[in-house]
Formats: structure tokens, sequence, C-alpha cells
């Protein structure tokens, strides 16, 4: 879920209005779920409480927990992140910082591809596609044409013949 600003500022605003809608206990029962461990004891503006032993050890949820930990998050912080894009990764910045993102995700193999959550709408679906798109672009990670006119044409696959519009009667 991309959260776009002209500066690394502006988009931290954009996200902190998203998080003002949210609801401590909505968000404190997702970051337990998504953490594998209850939190809701834990003072929100308290570190990221160690997952029990035994508990937590999930791959999603010992990075959420990891990264918490290395930009000295508070729980407060990590709900807030990721009640808002309800459990998937949230990139907050310029467009070149969620390009820079999306190029290392890419380069170093940890994803093929992507699908784009917009936060909000309208606009931040054309905030990406108009400014985090051309930067992929220039840096030769996002295509400027289309193969055709179909998703077969996109991927070149062949027509298959006798397809046509099905109508009913």
């Amino acid at each position: 879920m991309p959260i776009i600003g002209d500066t690394d500022a502006e988009a931290r605003t954009k996200l902190s209005v998203l998080q003002s809608f949210l609801t401590s206990t909505n968000a404190l029962t997702l970051v337990s779920s998504r953490l594998g461990y209850d939190v809701s004891g834990h003072p929100l503006d308290g570190p990221v409480p160690e997952p029990p032993l035994g508990q937590g050890t999930r791959t999603f949820s010992r990075v959420l927990f990891e990264t918490a930990r290395r930009e000295s998050m508070t729980l407060r912080d990590l709900y807030n992140l990721t009640a808002a894009a309800r459990g998937h990764w949230v990139l907050c910045g310029t467009p070149k910082r969620i390009a820079d993102t999306l190029e290392q995700w890419f380069v170093e193999g940890a994803a093929d591809g992507y699908n784009v959550l917009p936060p909000y709408f309208p606009g931040a679906f054309d905030d990406f596609v108009d400014l985090v798109v051309p930067e992929l672009q220039r840096r030769g990670l996002f295509r400027h044409d289309y193969e055709g006119t179909t998703l077969r044409d996109h991927f070149g696959l062949p027509r298959v013949a006798g397809q046509g519009i099905i109508q009913s009667g």
C-alpha cells in the first residue's frame, strides 16, 4: 500500500490522517493477529514486546517484530502501520523512495510482481500511476507499451481458436 508524497514528511502526514480513522481496539486485535501473540496488555507507547517462547515464529510475524525493533517503533507505531494496510506492506515516502524499495525487492528476487492497494479513493491509485510508474519506467522496470489488446497478447500467448463473445439467449 503506497502512501506517496512530494516529500517523506508529506507522505507521513497522509499516513497520519489515515491512522486517525482507526480505533485502538480494532488495531490491537489486528496487530496481535499479525504478530501471532497477544499484545493487548502492553503500553501503546512502549516498545513492541518480545514474542513469548514458541510464539511469533511465523516468517511474517518475525519480520514485523524485527522491523519494529530495528526502527525503534512503539506498539502504537506498529499497530498504526499494520492496521492502516490491513496487514499488507505500507511503503511511505516519495515516488523515488517507493520505487527504490520495489526495485530492491525485484532485483533481490523477493518479488516478481506487485499488487497495488490504494490507501484511499479517489486519487491514491492515480498518484501511483502518475508518480511511481514513470520512475519505474526510467529504471527499465515497468513497460512503456503493451504487446497487444488482450491479456493473452501481453503474456505472449497465442489466441485460442473459437473463443469469442458468449451470448445469452
